[in-house]
């Protein structure tokens, strides 16, 4: 089962490189859950995680917005799409400095999606601009 096969069966993308576009939307769904475990987490830590968990939870939400974009293949939106790669790269950048910061596993481990989501991000933002 793959994301990245149903994006290049949809019929209305058949005129796009997917492939890109289908690793980042992979990613995306991912790193969105990895941000939401690691955000739960840091609030059983003993030590203040506030901004941590913050970070998490906006990294979480604006990946998970991107990644149902992404999904939606019918019709042209193209520039909100990429505007959208181009912030969840910030985002998961952003996230990924703070859990770095941190000596937990699961702040590491979120870290790395993290930075694994933002590539591709990027990488899609690419590919759609052409």
């Amino acid at each position: 089962m793959s994301i990245r096969k149903m994006i290049a069966l949809h019929p209305g993308s058949k005129a796009h490189n997917n492939q890109a576009l289908g690793d980042a939307v992979h990613h995306l769904m991912y790193a969105s859950k990895m941000c939401l475990s690691c955000a739960d987490a840091c609030m059983a830590e003993t030590m203040d995680m506030t901004q941590c968990i913050r970070l998490c939870l906006d990294c979480s939400d604006i990946c998970e917005a991107t990644a149902r974009l992404g999904l939606r293949r019918t019709g042209d939106d193209q520039p909100i799409l990429l505007e959208l790669l181009e912030l969840c790269a910030r985002m998961c950048e952003q996230c990924a400095a703070e859990c770095e910061s941190h000596d937990h596993e699961h702040c590491k481990l979120c870290a790395q999606i993290c930075r694994e989501c933002a590539d591709d991000c990027r990488r899609a933002a690419a590919s759609i601009a052409g």
